[in-house]
């Protein structure tokens, strides 16, 4: 805009000084005689050509001599001798012969260059002070925008319940933006919150049949009146019935951490006591796949948790290492300077890079890098991090080969007196049975 101005405006300058210039021309070809001085020069020439008065030397050719001889000629020079620069020529036939004047442009160019200047200097410093304005005036805008996007990532859907973003003083289109996405996440909320009661619903109403399920199918195992095939029968549908169940309390789990109230009650526990419990309880499922589960811990080492969840916790990993890991499954507790970090690995492929950094989020399954065996709802991890999170713990993915979880939990961590290994899985297997025998 400031180019297309100083283009019309120099254009105008230059035709109103022209004009000037030529009403100047036009009045001294009436009335001056021949001379000349700086500024400019007049002369007279015969219809032949030749200067019959005025100074210097003929300033028209034969063809601007024709033309002058027939009526009026206007044309510029860039030399001529007596005038002063750019000069402007004006010829016309009188009785005389041909009056020719010349007048120096000099003062018409300055003028319009220092128009151009002018326009240059004022134009970048216009378009500065506008720059500086419109950036000003942009951020004000936005402000209100920038406040509502900081706003929109700190919320959480499944913790801020009343949560909204801030709306701008000013009833314009921003502030109707911000109310139109208040509306929104008011009905996500809403629709949240009814998906979490529908879970915790559903896995309550879900836990009395199977219960009555799974104790009918313990109690018809039990009596032994059954042929091979209702054995084999007997016992599978007993481990979908455990698989019900747990999934069962996997959503209970994960309805009552959306809603923050995931019931903790921590106390002292030995950690070697507590790994061992949870090897025993896997022991006879991995030996049935030619694996050991294996415990590591001093006797010391003491960890401050719920037994419940703890052992709900270690299990879910246990379990994920039984389905989707390969080798022996390590159960490993060691303190730490502010709590104690229990971990559980096996030999698997571990995860691959593209689902570890997602590997705690519900439904998550890596069915492919863990050995492809399928099963399991994608749960178990996230169940894993909700109950670290209620102790005000952590759980990650470890580093190095294989699959590692890492669980840690604040508490006391005494000193460790000397390192005390159990194993279970085949020889636990192997001596149930003999047991048995």
């Amino acid at each position: 805009m400031l180019a297309g101005a100083g283009i019309f405006v120099h254009t105008r300058l230059r035709a109103d000084l022209d004009e000037r210039i030529d009403d100047a021309l036009v009045a001294r070809a009436e009335t001056s005689l021949p001379g000349g001085d700086e500024e400019g020069l007049t002369q007279l020439l015969a219809q032949d050509g030749r200067l019959l008065a005025g100074p210097g030397a003929r300033v028209l050719g034969r063809a601007e001599l024709a033309q002058a001889a027939s009526g009026p000629l206007w044309t510029e020079r860039r030399r001529i001798a007596g005038v002063e620069g750019h000069a402007r020529v004006h010829a016309r036939p009188s009785r005389s012969g041909i009056v020719v004047v010349a007048q120096s442009l000099d003062d018409r160019d300055e003028a319009l260059g220092s128009l151009v200047q002018s326009f240059a200097f004022g134009g970048l410093v216009a378009v500065l002070l506008v720059s500086l304005v419109g950036y000003g005036l942009a951020r004000a805008g936005l402000r209100p925008v920038e406040a509502m996007r900081r706003r929109a990532g700190e919320i959480a859907i499944d913790r801020d319940t009343d949560a909204a973003l801030p709306l701008p003083a000013a009833h314009d289109e921003v502030r109707r933006l911000g109310e139109t996405l208040n509306d929104m996440l008011a009905r996500l909320r809403t629709a949240y919150e009814r998906e979490r009661h529908f879970v915790a619903d559903a896995s309550h109403e879900l836990r009395t049949p199977i219960a009555v399920v799974k104790t009918e199918l313990e109690s018809a195992v039990r009596s032994g009146d059954y042929g091979t095939r209702a054995r084999g029968a007997l016992l599978a549908a007993l481990e979908a019935c455990e698989h019900l169940a747990s999934l069962a309390d996997d959503l209970l789990v994960l309805a009552r951490a959306g809603e923050g109230a995931l019931p903790v009650r921590p106390e002292a526990l030995p950690a070697r006591a507590t790994l061992g419990g949870v090897a025993q309880r896997f022991g006879d499922r991995a030996g049935l796949h030619g694996r050991e589960i294996r415990v590591e811990a001093a006797d010391d080492v003491i960890v401050r948790a719920d037994p419940l969840r703890l052992a709900q916790a270690l299990g879910n990993l246990v379990d994920n290492a039984l389905r989707h890991g390969d080798g022996d499954i390590v159960l490993q507790a060691a303190p730490d300077a502010a709590g104690v970090e229990l971990e559980v690995r096996d030999a698997g492929p571990g995860f691959t890079p593209e689902i570890a950094p997602h590997a705690f989020e519900r439904f998550t399954r890596d069915d492919r890098a863990r050995g492809g065996s399928g099963g399991g709802a994608g749960l178990g991890l996230a169940i894993v991090r909700a109950i670290a999170e209620a102790h005000g713990g952590s759980a990650a993915i470890g580093p190095g080969p294989g699959g590692v979880v890492r669980l840690w939990l604040p508490g006391p961590q005494p000193v460790q007196d000397g390192l005390r290994q159990q194993t279970y899985g085949a020889v636990t297997q192997q001596s149930t049975r003999e047991a048995h025998e």
